[in-house]
């Protein structure tokens, strides 16, 4: 009898957004395919994010001092620790992973483009060292995964052969259209980040008198939120534009389909999650021309230029003069959304994972990976004495 695949799954990396949605919609799939063994390797503090779908799998949650630094050093050493005693192949579902872990397989779905609209020297730091550990990771990697093709461009550093396509689904159980009545309000999805470029979409509801705005997203990135929170002020529409912060699944689908449209103004995504729920609820899209956008809506909304605060006025007064359409864009919207599945997603993912699995081992760049794991080390080698009792107890010993 053949034995299972072992996957290793490596979630360090999902904790809000799109990387949570993603994991959280693949894991009972996956832990569904045949000839497949999963293990799932988390933070402690990230266990409530996933108890509900953890049907079949095997779990190994860790702990140690939390925060990106740590995060990365613990990754790189503790991890693979892990990873050697439990999986054939190991899958972040990240731009990188482990890069001393057997058979390392990433999924490029951050982009890298937001540094052309982040200014802020730490966050450039931030977004660079994930540039670096992104080709890193591809170097490692004898085959890798790109949310879409924009991602494939834009990411794979020379690798794009070793690169395969896979799009995100999207529940079609709980992200659906009804015949009830649409309220008068424009919806927006997303976290208050920079890339997602709310300040032009607010600029432009301002022009248009009595129109509502609701954005449901969390405050991940506080600067940024607080000057929305300015420019709400200085437009004098704090009565017509509401921040929700995050709403769970159930009111998020109702949000839906219940907003007259749907406005995604991001300059910046690998795919857009939002962009499909969306779609599957049957919403009148307006959408950035930008990054991935054009690849996963086609013909299924209007686009505006996404830093053009006249073209989306023109855009948001066009959709709200014009039921009938309305009605058309939704209907596209339906008939587009169907070509987004979960269950396709897991089933090509698994083909590309079993492809790794046929792969052999890393060889000499395992050199060039310790060299960079030993930069890091001597960097923070303070912070990294609190990670060895973890380290210890991946490796069984007292």
């Amino acid at each position: 009898m053949t034995r299972p695949l072992r996957l290793f799954i490596n979630a360090l990396h999902a904790r809000t957004g799109g990387g949570t949605t993603y994991l959280a919609a693949m894991l009972p799939n996956l832990a569904r395919q045949k000839g497949f063994e999963v293990h799932l390797l988390l933070h402690q503090n990230q266990l409530p994010l996933f108890l509900d779908v953890l049907e079949g799998v095997k779990v190994h949650c860790v702990a140690f001092k939390d925060g990106f630094l740590l995060r990365l050093i613990w990754e790189q050493l503790g991890l693979p620790l892990y990873a050697w005693r439990f999986a054939d192949v190991t899958f972040s579902p990240a731009n990188f992973g482990p890069l001393l872990a057997p058979r390392p397989v990433v999924l490029l779905r951050n982009a890298l483009g937001v540094t052309d609209h982040d200014l802020r020297l730490g966050k450039k730091i931030y977004w660079m060292l994930l540039g670096i550990m992104t080709w890193l990771s591809l170097l490692v990697s004898p085959v890798a995964i790109a949310v879409s093709d924009y991602a494939r461009r834009n990411l794979a550093f020379g690798f794009a052969r070793r690169v395969r396509i896979v799009h995100h689904g999207v529940d079609h159980r709980r992200y659906h259209a009804d015949a009830s009545q649409r309220d008068d309000f424009a919806l927006a999805v997303g976290d208050l980040t920079v890339q997602k470029n709310f300040h032009t979409l607010i600029e432009a509801v301002a022009r248009i008198p009595g129109l509502c705005l609701k954005i449901a997203g969390r405050r991940v990135d506080e600067a940024y939120a607080q000057s929305l929170d300015a420019l709400v002020r200085s437009l004098a529409v704090g009565d017509r534009v509401a921040f929700l912060g995050s709403v769970g699944p159930d009111e998020l689908s109702a949000l839906y389909r219940s907003c007259r449209l749907f406005a995604f103004p991001s300059t910046v995504e690998t795919f857009g999650n939002p962009l499909v729920e969306a779609m599957a609820s049957g919403c009148a899209i307006l959408c950035s021309k930008a990054a991935a956008m054009p690849e996963i809506l086609e013909d299924a909304g209007l686009y505006a230029e996404a830093l053009d605060v006249n073209d989306w006025e023109k855009g948001l007064h066009r959709l709200l003069g014009d039921p009938t359409l309305r009605s058309d864009l939704s209907e596209r919207a339906l008939r587009r959304s169907a070509d987004f599945d979960w269950k396709a997603t897991a089933e090509q993912t698994v083909a590309i994972l079993m492809l790794a699995g046929q792969k052999g081992g890393k060889g000499f760049f395992d050199i060039f990976a310790w060299s960079w794991i030993a930069l890091i080390l001597s960097l923070y080698l303070m912070q990294f004495r609190g990670l060895m009792p973890a380290m210890m107890k991946a490796m069984g010993w007292p």
